[in-house]
């Protein structure tokens, strides 16, 4: 069931994605976990993320860092591995034109209740009804350099003004701008709005990079608007119904990876590589930059 306060519903939604580099260090990003209802009247929950972020993971698999409640009502983390590509590919589905994925995933029994639906998700009328525009207050879930709130690995949360005008129609307008800094970690975490005067309850995009102007970062977050996440789910139901789908998508979480269990906000985490790219003669939204899904210092 959905938190009356969508911010506390989306924190328990949104996990931690990483994969081990070496001993010491390994490529972290942001996902949120998203209902999806089928035409045989059952549901498939699938994991929602930048597609850069599984692209930058060479390896098969990939940890999700899934949180349950222990006996003792204690919030435990329980990560495990889930599969990402096969000999005969990749195991997502990827928006042909965005920087969007989504891939089916089995959620542990005890962490179910986190799973969103997928009308939580906004297109354009949605973004009409609400009178979304520039200077809106939006938040965002992530994992900073690979930083998460506590040791039961929530995600941080983050709040930025819309930079952006116009932001609507996502057919000509497919990516906006947030008020601040998209560091390593963040990408694939959701955006959202939650109320307001005359505001709604709702997602409203996929944080994906920073801007960057030659070395110097502008403190300006790129959101993919989420009309794309639906778009995407949209993509993998037609490709499911075709039966075009990976004979390994629907394997078990298998164990957890050799990682160790977050330490918190005070972790002294750095990149593995050095902020890069230039963005001269590109308009807003299109910047290279240092995606947020890089590699960090495992803990």
């Amino acid at each position: 069931m959905l938190d009356a306060d969508l911010t506390v519903a989306l924190i328990k939604a949104t996990v931690q994605i990483d994969q081990p580099i070496n001993d010491a260090k390994r490529m972290v990003g942001t996902g949120f976990l998203i209902s999806v209802p089928k035409k045989d009247g059952t549901t498939e929950t699938v994991l929602v993320t930048a597609a850069h972020v599984f692209e930058k993971m060479p390896a098969p698999e990939v940890r999700v860092g899934w949180r349950v409640l222990n006996p003792k009502g204690a919030w435990v983390y329980t990560p495990s591995n889930i599969i990402i590509r096969t000999k005969d590919g990749p195991a997502w589905y990827q928006n042909p034109n965005q920087d969007i994925a989504v891939i089916p995933v089995t959620v542990p029994a005890a962490a179910r209740d986190a799973v969103l639906p997928e009308s939580i998700l906004a297109d354009d009328q949605t973004f009409a009804a609400s009178r979304v525009t520039a200077g809106d207050e939006m938040m965002t879930l992530g994992y900073p350099h690979g930083l998460s709130a506590n040791v039961a690995g929530f995600p941080i949360l983050r709040a930025g003004r819309l930079a952006s005008y116009p932001v609507a129609p996502s057919g000509a307008f497919p990516t906006f701008l947030i008020d601040l800094t998209a560091v390593p970690g963040n990408s694939g975490g959701p955006v959202f709005m939650n109320g307001g005067p005359g505001k709604g309850n709702f997602i409203a995009g996929v944080l994906i990079k920073q801007v960057e102007d030659g070395d110097q970062r502008l403190e300006l977050g790129v959101v993919t608007d989420a009309t794309f996440v639906r778009q995407t789910i949209d993509l993998m139901l037609k490709a499911e119904a075709k039966g075009d789908v990976p004979v390994n998508l629907r394997v078990q979480p298998a164990a957890p990876g050799p990682m160790h269990t977050p330490n918190g906000a005070t972790t002294n985490t750095k990149d593995m590589v050095p902020l890069s790219g230039t963005a001269k003669g590109k308009p807003s939204g299109e910047e290279t930059d240092q995606s947020a899904g890089s590699s960090v210092d495992g803990n």
